[in-house]
Parts: C-alpha cells; sequence; structure tokens
C-alpha cells in the first residue's frame, strides 16, 4: 500500500513540474479514486441536503455523484473527460437506477456552468484548482459550498478543514471547506 501512495504522490509531483502550458485532463485531476470513506465525509463537510444541486468536477469512475444521488437525495452531477470514466459512471447509474437523480456531463470542466450549484466537489491537483478558481467565482450564487479533497484553493480561505484517516489505505485525507 504504501507503494501506491508513493507511485501518486511521485506521479503528482511530476505534473507539478511540467511546462507552464494549457494542461490536459489528467494535469488537472488524473484518476485517483476517492475512498468511500472520504466521498461521505465530504458530502457531510459541504452539508449537502436532500434535493439539493451538486457537482463534481473531474467526477472519475462516478462515485461521489452516485453516493449524492443515492444517500443524500440531491440531484448530482459529475463532469468528466474521460472515455472510458464517462462510460463506466453512466452504466453504473443506470444499473443503479439512478438516473433521474444523477448524471456524468462528458466534457471539459472548465468550460461548464455551474451556476445551479448549491455544493461543488473537486479532487483536483493545484492547477485544475487555479484555473477553475475564477470560473467558480464568477459562476456560483451566494451561498454555496466548494469541498475540494487533498488541494486547497490558494486564492480562497477556508472556513473549515477535516483530516482524515483512511485505514484501508494507510494516509490521511484533507479536506477543505469554502463558502461564496
Amino acid at each position: 500500500m504504501r507503494i501506491a501512495v508513493g507511485l501518486v504522490a511521485t506521479s503528482i509531483s511530476c505534473l507539478l513540474l511540467l511546462p507552464a502550458q494549457q494542461p490536459t485532463a489528467d494535469q488537472l485531476a488524473p484518476f485517483f479514486a476517492t475512498p468511500q470513506t472520504v466521498v461521505d465525509k465530504m458530502l457531510q463537510l459541504g452539508g449537502l441536503k436532500a434535493g439539493e444541486k451538486m457537482f463534481d468536477l473531474g467526477s472519475g469512475d462516478g462515485r461521489i455523484v452516485i453516493m449524492a444521488a443515492q444517500k443524500y437525495k440531491a440531484d448530482a452531477t459529475g463532469v468528466e473527460l474521460n472515455d472510458s470514466l464517462y462510460r463506466q459512471s453512466m452504466d453504473r447509474i443506470k444499473t443503479l437506477g439512478l438516473a433521474s437523480a444523477a448524471r456524468v456531463i462528458h466534457g471539459d470542466l472548465l468550460k461548464q456552468d455551474y451556476s445551479s450549484a448549491d455544493l461543488i466537489t473537486v479532487y483536483l491537483l493545484p492547477v485544475g484548482n487555479g484555473l477553475v478558481t475564477p470560473i467558480l467565482e464568477k459562476q456560483l450564487k451566494a451561498g454555496a459550498r466548494i469541498v475540494a479533497h487533498d488541494f486547497e484553493f490558494t486564492a480562497w480561505k477556508p472556513v473549515q478543514s477535516l483530516s482524515i484517516d483512511d485505514d484501508g489505505e494507510g494516509r490521511m485525507h484533507h479536506l477543505y471547506l469554502y463558502r461564496r
């Protein structure tokens, strides 16, 4: 397990050293699955309520979107650029019968409209958080919440932070809550 965590940390470090050019989707958010316990804590920290509109930016396999719709009864939308992850998410949403409450947009997270969001969840690298910051500042309504996993939004001050020891991985996860 330590080897896997080390490989992820090395991959992230390498991505941070890439030349300053328009980042690719993998540079914004390489797929690294968030443990289910952390997913639940993210949605709890964000105060997600039934009927609220939430977006998961770089939604990967759809686990945050699915839990938001299934457990929290939210109107959940993910945004995922990777074809395989998009199909995997949509297949799981369909299989679980959640199509009325959960969906994934197959597209670029930097080109979406988040103005209806009550909650945004992100597990992006610092470069991704930096690129999405002006979009969220422009689009989000007053009172909208943002929960970031592991990487802070440097332009904002979190109103709350939380560290979670995930016994399944043997590492700490850090969550940051922001309000607009």
